[in-house]
């Protein structure tokens, strides 16, 4: 890989030349012919860079190179170093450096990777805790919208859950357990509209199972009234769809779900809509003289 890396260097470095000559070429614009200039020389210092034998000076320069933020030319430096160093006192710093390099490049998988793999062999370092906090945050950054496969965000609630238990002293505690809500809310969200989903498809017994289970999964959700009135609306309409024998049954579930409903939530904002579904159930039964007067 380093080897590869090292081709594309060269390569990129010839061609940066070549355009800044024919830019040279073709101009006489002042400004232009020194910005060429400088990118032909920095081009010039890196290679010399990565070819000196002298470990030292090329740590140096790795690091100077991670805080002007070219993080590309420090990232080539640190992977030779790693070996360099390894078993080394420098062999902590360079691995961290290179996580880093991952991370602000936005390679969140390859970061989290390392990162994880940093605390595993360096679990004493200063850096372990900020190297597991980083490895569950890089899930954290690569936790797609609610409409997409929430894979990534489950693995990163794990990783916050883990961090927590390994060091439930740290400061960063508060922020876990903050992005751990935010992460959940996703995954409450992606479950609410596939149960509406199931609504919208005229799949009543499911959309009514999926919100129970919604309920059921996160007690606290933010979507428990939404929810407790489509199960009602759900119930009502799942009973006309029934068979003659199966109607009374649904129906008198459909009013339980309504007494379920103005019961956590009496001020609720579907009330109206729930009563008249209340009331349109008892007309059922009554018409079945299956309810006393």
């Amino acid at each position: 890989m380093t080897q590869m890396r090292n081709v594309n260097a060269v390569v990129r470095h010839f061609f940066i030349l070549y355009l800044c000559v024919m830019m040279i070429c073709k101009t006489k614009n002042i400004l232009l012919i020194a910005v060429s200039v400088l990118l032909i020389s920095g081009c010039s210092k890196f290679s010399k860079i990565q070819k000196s034998t002298d470990m030292e000076a090329k740590y140096n320069a790795a690091v100077e190179y991670y805080e002007k933020k070219k993080y590309f030319q420090a990232l080539q430096l640190f992977e030779e170093l790693i070996t360099v160093f390894r078993g080394t006192g420098k062999a902590e710093d360079t691995y961290f450096y290179y996580s880093e390099c991952y991370f602000q490049t936005g390679e969140y998988t390859v970061a989290a990777y390392h990162y994880n793999n940093f605390y595993q062999t360096f679990p004493s370092s200063p850096k372990a805790e900020e190297a597991l906090f980083k490895n569950a945050f890089c899930y954290y950054l690569d936790s797609p919208p609610s409409t997409l496969d929430q894979k990534n965000t489950l693995d990163a609630i794990r990783q916050f859950q883990l961090f927590i238990n390994r060091f439930p002293k740290s400061d960063k505690v508060q922020q876990c357990n903050q992005l751990i809500d935010e992460l959940r809310f996703k995954l409450e969200t992606k479950d609410f509209n596939n149960a509406r989903l199931y609504m919208r498809r005229g799949n009543n017994k499911a959309a009514m199972v999926a919100f129970q289970n919604l309920i059921k999964d996160y007690p606290a959700t933010t979507y428990k009234e939404e929810s407790m009135f489509y199960i009602l609306k759900s119930s009502f309409d799942f009973a006309g769809q029934s068979i003659e024998s199966k109607k009374l049954e649904r129906y008198q579930a459909a009013m339980e779900n309504y007494l379920k409903l103005v019961d956590t939530f009496p001020e609720s904002r579907f009330l109206k809509e729930a009563e008249k579904i209340y009331n349109d159930s008892r007309q059922k039964l009554k018409k079945a003289g299956s309810l006393a007067i």
